[in-house]
Formats: C-alpha cells, sequence, structure tokens
C-alpha cells in the first residue's frame, strides 16, 4: 500500500511540475511622495496569470535596502488578486524614515540617488497547490525628490 501512495505522491509531482505558473517583474521603482516623516518610494510589480480563473493574491511582502542597510521593509496583506489570462500591476508602497536617508549621506551626496537591492516575495494561492511564492529581486537606483518634484 506504501508503494502505491509513494508512486501516486511522485506521479502529482511530476506532473505539477509541468503546470505553467504565475511570472512577476518588477517594471519600475520611483519616487512617489513626501510626508512630514518620511519619503515614500512606489515599485509597480507585472505578474502575469496563464490561468484562465483569477487567483487570489494572500500577502506580498518586500524588503528595500541600500548600502547593504535595510531602509524599509513590510507586509501589505490581501492587495487583491490577479485578473484571469492576463497581465495585473500590483503597486507596492514603501516608506523610508529621513533618518534612514540622512545616514545614507555618503551614497547620496555625489549623485542625488540611491543605489539599492528590492526583494519582493508575491504570494498567491494556486487551486490545488496551495500558496506558492513567487520571488522578485532587482537592484537599481533611485532619485531622492527635488523641491521641484515635491510640489509639481
Amino acid at each position: 500500500m506504501s508503494q502505491l501512495l509513494d508512486k501516486a505522491k511522485n506521479f502529482v509531482s511530476d506532473k505539477m511540475g509541468d503546470v505553467a505558473k504565475p511570472e512577476a517583474s518588477v517594471t519600475d521603482v520611483d519616487f512617489k511622495r513626501v510626508s512630514m516623516d518620511s519619503v515614500e518610494y512606489l515599485a509597480k510589480v507585472s505578474v502575469h496569470n496563464p490561468y484562465s480563473t483569477s487567483v487570489p493574491i494572500c500577502e506580498v511582502r518586500y524588503t528595500f535596502k541600500s548600502a547593504n542597510r535595510e531602509i524599509a521593509s513590510g507586509t501589505i496583506p490581501d492587495p487583491g488578486s490577479l485578473k484571469a489570462t492576463d497581465t495585473t500591476m500590483v503597486d507596492v508602497p514603501m516608506k523610508v524614515p529621513y533618518g534612514i536617508l540622512m545616514s545614507l549621506a555618503k551614497d547620496i551626496g555625489a549623485d542625488w540617488d540611491i543605489d539599492y537591492q528590492l526583494d519582493i516575495g508575491l504570494v498567491i494561492d494556486l487551486p490545488v497547490i496551495g500558496n506558492f511564492t513567487i520571488p522578485l529581486s532587482q537592484k537599481g537606483e533611485v532619485k531622492l525628490p527635488t523641491a521641484s518634484s515635491m510640489f509639481a
């Protein structure tokens, strides 16, 4: 009996490995707004759903790093769902306190931008499989706001 169960498990795992899964990519990271205590940035994530039904997004986890230091992190619970056989844009807002930006002054001083690494875990609920995390990572640089961009 246990051999039959093992064969069934192997068969299912082999078949599930061939099933198309949603794919995602970070399309943009940019300045969003300035508040009294922080600067907010917005990451846009493009997610393609190959299934003919919508798929719920359980949560989005993110870590925003600069100079090998975490400058923002968080979780966005239940941000919606992925449209059936379509591409959905998911917004990931990130608040960076001013105190952290000031501690990065060496990196900022020369070119008024922040070199960053953004790590995102997009947790979706796939039918039959259950929760599945799509890991994303992107490196780049994002400009700090100027006086003209704050009041535009």
